[in-house]
């Protein structure tokens, strides 16, 4: 039953009461105020405190709904439960718009716990109901709830599909998300476009060509392909699969681009080495933003093309643009790799201008810096003047001491650290390892598992150093063992490591085993030179020049280490061919 407003309560008129001078929502508690022009408030208060009792119900309907999307978008929590209280007592609740709009009130304002006592509370849950709360589940990261509701709705459409896959692959649940848009496919619904834009981008991290070129057709079919989004993210995912000449394509083709269209396809470029292309592409960009100077920055920079960089640095500056931190960075390190000190000290002070100093990661970036030009007391003095408790910051100084051979003081400044992280014990272990102490090494590697904090590819490449050079082979048997147990993922570096490791202990049928099982699964020179060097190491002549052969079958190229092993593994067989022949 509705009640009539001349039998309201009188507490109710005094909560939709306002000033006339501040038009402010009288509230005994405090909360954030809406604007005083609102005009579903006011709307709402000429409705329930006139004396007009002759008002429609879908006008009082409409005005209530109103009101609640207007403290939803203000996220006005404490209006939103006044009006409320409003509904109840007016008998409104019932109402399945004013409901739904009551539950969204709750839910976009983030509190879940009352959207989800009045979503349990109501028998009969609409479509509209569940597509709230489902919508709410995801962004406070209940992905099971979410999926839960989804699971038990009697009727989905294309909002609750949409949901629940932008849900799964906002949160990097990718294979969840691609499996929601196969169940939707097969229902027979049509997705829009934000299903599918979201949809590419979480097969963009899966990978697969295939897959890209599926959903590119689907777009065409729905006749999607024309809107930005999906055409964007389309060009993003044939980038991510290195199709950069499909990914051209469909970038000429568009009938629309925006700028982050255009970063796309310089990214794509960018990253795959090819500069020329890149700069051809970003002269074209009709306006530039920092991400498009920022990627042709960084594709100059990875390909060691440091002073076009920088030239394009100064004129990005010239146009009044200004670098963001990660561009200071990049540009700061590429000065370190390549000894650049003066390029390197104008960008420290871009940065200290800027203020760009005061970060961690860009502290420790400047620290590097002047390590790597072996001006160890400017890497110190930056330390001194800056924030000392970044650990990032410390463990560069003491990478910077190790590199310029300053053992003593990195071990005093290791020792000083409250906190150390895996980086910090596996600089100090490495330190020691590279500077023939491979005992300190493996006992300060002890002290690292009694800490508690776990060692990753880097320590163990580190330890496995270690014990190759004190050629231990139970303690090359225990660290290879530790790292399995540790699940420990196996790259080049690390089983290279425990390959040289193995043949350094006198062991190089277990070397050859190491090599066969990773054989197929490597993609750089470091474990063929470990066996290669190793099989010469130990006179396998013939073997170790068959390994080359073999590897001359691969796309892999040899380096000159790879060239070492070659010669020493001939020098071994000339000399055996010798000795059989009495020479």
């Amino acid at each position: 039953m509705i009640l009539s407003l001349d039998h309201r309560p009188k507490i109710l008129l005094r909560f939709l009461t306002f000033s006339t001078c501040s038009r402010k929502w009288i509230s005994a508690s405090p909360s954030k105020s809406l604007p005083p022009q609102s005009p579903p408030l006011l709307n709402l208060s000429t409705l329930f405190n006139s004396g007009n009792t002759h008002l429609h119900s879908p006008e009082r309907e409409l005005t209530l709904v109103s009101a609640l999307k207007s403290c939803a978008s203000n996220m006005a929590v404490s209006q939103g439960r006044q009006i409320h209280c409003l509904v109840v007592k007016s008998g409104l609740a019932s109402n399945t718009f004013i409901h739904n709009s009551i539950l969204n009130m709750y839910a976009k304002c983030g509190l879940i716990g009352e959207a989800d006592s009045i979503f349990t509370s109501c028998w009969d849950l609409d479509t509209v109901s569940c597509n709230i709360m489902i919508s709410a589940y995801m962004k406070s990261r209940r992905l099971e709830d979410a999926r839960r509701l989804f699971d038990v709705m009697h009727s989905k459409g294309c909002v609750s599909y949409t949901t629940m896959i932008m849900g799964f692959a906002q949160n990097d649940r990718w294979a969840e998300a691609v499996g929601i848009f196969r169940d939707m496919r097969n229902a027979g619904v049509a997705p829009n476009e934000l299903a599918l834009a979201s949809v590419i981008s979480s097969c963009s991290h899966l990978g697969g060509i295939w897959d890209c070129r599926m959903l590119h057709a689907l777009s065409i079919k729905l006749q999607l392909e024309g809107q930005v989004l999906i055409s964007t993210n389309l060009l993003h995912m044939y980038c991510v699969c290195s199709s950069l000449g499909e990914a051209r394509s469909l970038f000429d083709e568009m009938p629309e681009k925006n700028i982050v269209s255009w970063n796309v396809m310089l990214n794509g470029y960018s990253k795959a080495g090819l500069v020329q292309l890149a700069r051809e592409l970003f002269e074209r960009i009709p306006e530039k933003d920092v991400v498009s100077w920022g990627t042709m920055i960084d594709g100059y920079v990875q390909v060691e093309c440091l002073s076009e960089a920088l030239m394009l640095f100064s004129e990005m500056l010239g146009n009044g643009m200004g670098p963001n931190d990660v561009m200071v960075v990049d540009l700061i390190s590429a000065c370190g790799r390549s000894a650049a000190v003066n390029e390197g000290r104008q960008l420290h002070g871009a940065a200290a201008k800027r203020g760009f100093d005061c970060y961690d990661f860009v502290q420790a970036t400047i620290i590097h810096f002047y390590a790597a030009c072996s001006m160890i007391d400017l890497a110190h003095l930056q330390f001194e003047v800056g924030v000392k408790d970044h650990i990032a910051s410390r463990n560069a100084l003491i990478a910077g001491f190790l590199k310029n051979r300053m053992i003593e003081q990195a071990r005093d400044l290791f020792n000083d650290m409250s906190t150390r992280d895996v980086f910090s014990w596996s600089t100090m272990i490495s330190g020691y390892a590279q500077s023939e102490q491979p005992n300190m090494a493996l006992e300060l590697f002890s002290e690292m598992i009694a800490s508690g904090v776990q060692p990753n590819q880097i320590t163990m490449v580190s330890v496995c150093s270690a014990i190759a050079s004190l050629g231990r082979f139970n303690e090359a048997k225990w660290a290879h063992e530790y790292v399995r147990r540790s699940c420990i993922t196996f790259n080049d570096n690390l089983s290279a490591a425990i390959i040289d490791m193995y043949a350094k202990c006198s062991s190089i049928n277990t070397a050859l085993e190491v090599f066969y099982q990773v054989r197929d699964r490597v993609s750089t020179i470091s474990p063929w030179n470990a066996i290669i060097c190793g099989l010469a190491m130990h006179g396998h002549a013939n073997l170790s020049l068959k390994t080359y052969s073999d590897l001359q079958q691969c796309p892999i190229k040899p380096n000159s280490i790879t060239f070492i092993g070659v010669l020493s593994a001939c020098c071994h067989g000339y000399a055996l061919l010798c000795s059989c022949d009495g020479i």
